[in-house]
């Protein structure tokens, strides 16, 4: 019989998707067969991208990384809850990065939430790369609302995504 194939689920807004994004869909793909980058919505947060377009952003920076080295990657978008998405999918871990202590917080109660829901899905935390860690997706369009530069936090080509959508390509 084979074995059963570990499906993982790395859940974000990405909106725009960062470096530190990035390095954790890279570690996190080591970890499962299939990973899953789950592009979701987010009531309290006003997003610059579409849900469609940060979908389509984030297959096109992530399509290099199906190479047969590591996970299939898959990005999907979801407008439910993380556990019924994630049961949805037969995702067996859901994949989280942590930046901060102020991340650990967040993650620890969400997790204790979702572990009620769910008690068979487990969540694995990665912490960000100590180079990456200051990284959030809401500076990254703060700096760029004020002509800063953010070429250090994102791909060039999100960087044009995010110079474009605000008028300043």
């Amino acid at each position: 019989m084979a074995a059963q194939k570990r499906i993982g689920l790395y859940p974000g807004t990405f909106d725009p998707i960062t470096l530190g994004h990035m390095d954790i869909i890279e570690r996190g793909a080591k970890l499962v067969d299939h990973l899953i980058v789950g592009v979701s919505t987010n009531p309290s947060k006003k997003t610059l991208f579409s849900l469609e377009e940060r979908i389509e952003i984030v297959r096109r920076e992530t399509a290099h990384l199906n190479n047969g080295q590591s996970a299939t990657i898959e990005v999907t978008g979801f407008d439910t809850l993380l556990m019924t998405y994630a049961e949805q999918i037969n995702a067996s871990v859901i994949i989280r990065g942590l930046r901060a202590a102020s991340d650990f917080e967040y993650e620890f109660q969400m997790t204790a939430m979702n572990d009620q829901l769910n008690a068979d899905i487990e969540t694995v935390f990665m912490m960000a790369d100590p180079s990456l860690q200051a990284i959030a997706s809401r500076l990254v369009k703060e700096i760029a609302i004020y002509d800063g530069k953010i070429d250090k936090f994102v791909t060039p080509a999100i960087r044009n995504d995010v110079l474009a959508k605000l008028g300043k390509d």
